[in-house]
C-alpha cells in the first residue's frame, strides 16, 4: 500500500502559534509584575531607614595664613628690642623668623623669632591651629572649644561658668547666691556658708568675691574679654640661673575653629629684677589683638 507524503496543515501551525502567544504573554505578565513591585519594595527600604542624622555645620575657617608674614615689622621691632643692635644680616634673619615644621600647613602653622644680647633675650613664638571634628554630630566650632579649655584648664585658669549649676540629690536650704541650695551640714575644714563670721573674726564666706584680692596686682593668669570669642592669658615667672629670670607671657584665644597661641620670653642675665609682668602682658595682648583682626578680614 502507498503511503501518502505528509503535508502539514494549517491546524498543526495555528496550535504551534498559539502556544508562542501564551509563553509570550505569560513572559510579559511576569516581567510587568516584576517591574511593578519594585518601587514599593524600595519604599519599603527607605521606610525602615529612619529619619537623617543633621549634620553639624562646618567651622568658619578652611585654610590658615602664612605665620611668620603675619607680624608687622614695626611690631617685631617692639618685641625683639635687643635685634636693633644686631648687624643688618643677623637683624633682617631675627624680623623674618622661622617656620615651624608641619605635615599640614591647612591644620597647623607657627613661627619663631628670637633676638639676643649679653644682657637680655626675647623669644616669639605663634601657634595657629584649624581644628576640624571627624564627628558629624559634633560641629567643628565645638570641637575646637574643646581643645580651648584643655588648655585652659591645664594653665590652671578655671572656665567661668555658662549657667548656673543645676541643684541635684534632695539636699534642703535656702538657695544660694549661684541658684544652687545651701546644706545646712558644714564638711570639716570648709568655712561656712550663712554669712555669720567665724570664731577667728575671719570675715564671712557666704558669697564669693570675683574683685581682686589685697594681694592681686591684676595681672595673674586669668580671662580675657574682647578678644576673640573666648581668650585668656597666662604668666609664668622662673629661674634660668643663678642671677638670671625669665617670664613666658601666654595669650591664647579661639575664633570659629581657629585657635591662636602668642607665646612671649623675656630672660634677663646678671640681673636680680625679674621681667616687668605688666610690660610683656601688654605687648602679648597687642599683638594677640593683630591677629584677631587678621582672621577677620
Amino acid at each position: 500500500m502507498q503511503r501518502k507524503r505528509y503535508a502539514p496543515g494549517r491546524t498543526g501551525s495555528t496550535a504551534r502559534t498559539a502556544v508562542v502567544l501564551a509563553l509570550g504573554l505569560g513572559l510579559g505578565a511576569g516581567l510587568t509584575a516584576c517591574s511593578a513591585g519594585t518601587p514599593a519594595d524600595d519604599i519599603a527600604v527607605d521606610a525602615k531607614a529612619g529619619p537623617a542624622v543633621p549634620v553639624a555645620p562646618p567651622g568658619r575657617y578652611r585654610t590658615l595664613f602664612e605665620p611668620c608674614g603675619a607680624v608687622p615689622q614695626a611690631s617685631l621691632k617692639d618685641l625683639l628690642p635687643g635685634a636693633a643692635a644686631l648687624p643688618d644680616a643677623e637683624r633682617d634673619k631675627a624680623y623674618r623668623g622661622v617656620a615651624a615644621v608641619t605635615y599640614d600647613t591647612d591644620r597647623r602653622v607657627g613661627c619663631t623669632w628670637k633676638a639676643d644680647t649679653p644682657d637680655i633675650s626675647h623669644r616669639l613664638s605663634l601657634d595657629i591651629e584649624r581644628v576640624v571634628s571627624y564627628d558629624a554630630a559634633v560641629s567643628d566650632d565645638d570641637r575646637a572649644q574643646e581643645v580651648y579649655v584643655r588648655k585652659q584648664l591645664a594653665a590652671g585658669i578655671p572656665v567661668p561658668p555658662t549657667a548656673p549649676p543645676t541643684p541635684t540629690g534632695t539636699a534642703t536650704g535656702t538657695p544660694s547666691a549661684t541658684g544652687g541650695p545651701t546644706t545646712t551640714a558644714t564638711p570639716p575644714g570648709k568655712p561656712t556658708t550663712t554669712g555669720t563670721p567665724p570664731a577667728s573674726g575671719a570675715p564671712a564666706t557666704g558669697t564669693t568675691a570675683t574683685g581682686p584680692t589685697p594681694t592681686s596686682t591684676g595681672l595673674e593668669p586669668r580671662v580675657l574679654d574682647g578678644l576673640g570669642e573666648v581668650a585668656y592669658i597666662d604668666d609664668v615667672l622662673g629661674t634660668a640661673g643663678a642671677n638670671s629670670h625669665q617670664r613666658v607671657v601666654s595669650v591664647v584665644f579661639r575664633t570659629s575653629n581657629v585657635i591662636v597661641t602668642v607665646s612671649y620670653r623675656e630672660q634677663t642675665a646678671g640681673s636680680t629684677e625679674a621681667p616687668d609682668s605688666a610690660e610683656l602682658q601688654e605687648k602679648a595682648r597687642n599683638l594677640a589683638r593683630q591677629l584677631a583682626e587678621r582672621l577677620e578680614e
